[in-house]
Formats: C-alpha cells, structure tokens, sequence
C-alpha cells in the first residue's frame, strides 16, 4: 500500500489542456501502480481541454462544480458533482468550464496499450 497525501501531490502538464492545474494522485512514477494512472484536475473558469483523443480509456469524476464536455458531433454533456463519464479509448472530447466558479475532477486512466 501506498498512500499519497495530497499536499505531496505532484502537478503535471496535460498535453492541449488551458486554464488548468493537474495532479498526479497515482501512477506508476509515485506510488507504482501498472494498470491506470489517477489525477485531480482542477479547471479555472473558462479553462477546459482542446478537441482531442487518447489512445487509452478515460473515466471523469466531478468533485466540485460544473463541466461541460462537447463531442465530436456537437453533442454536450453537463457533468455536476459525483456525476461520471466514460470515454473509450479514440473517442474525442471536448472540455470547457463555462461558470465562474472552478472546478474540480477526478480522472482515472488506463495506460496506452503497447
């Protein structure tokens, strides 16, 4: 076991991300876990995650406030506190907090299929 306490938390840059500040929580460089990885991404008003894709699947957690996630195909999902989202690995997403306030979400990734 290995627990990690959030002011040793460690950021990190979120490839195409804006106006956001990510955590590492858990991954294999911290605490060795091999099948996922867990951040906290905290997204100040206005700040969100340009069109994109990973090739690795995806779960968003809101903790606090409000994100708006934006499809390929314009479709858009409002995710609120404790709401989640699954995202398969090649589907693109957009993200944009659209309210004044920050806010707050949990991301648990798997790692890229080598």
């Amino acid at each position: 076991m290995k627990k990690v306490e959030l002011k040793d938390a460690k950021p990190y840059e979120a490839a195409g991300h804006f106006g956001m500040v990510a955590l590492r929580l858990q991954h294999k460089e911290t605490t060795g876990v091999e099948s996922f990885w867990v951040g906290l991404s905290h997204f100040l008003p206005g700040g969100g995650a340009e069109m994109s894709a990973a090739n690795f699947e995806r779960v968003y957690v809101m903790i606090s406030g409000e994100m708006t996630v934006i499809t390929e195909d314009k479709k858009e999902i409002v995710l609120r506190p404790l709401d989640s989202l699954y995202i398969p690995a090649g589907e693109k997403r957009y993200l944009i907090n659209r309210t004044n306030m920050p806010a707050t979400m949990l991301v648990i990734a798997s790692y890229p299929k080598s």
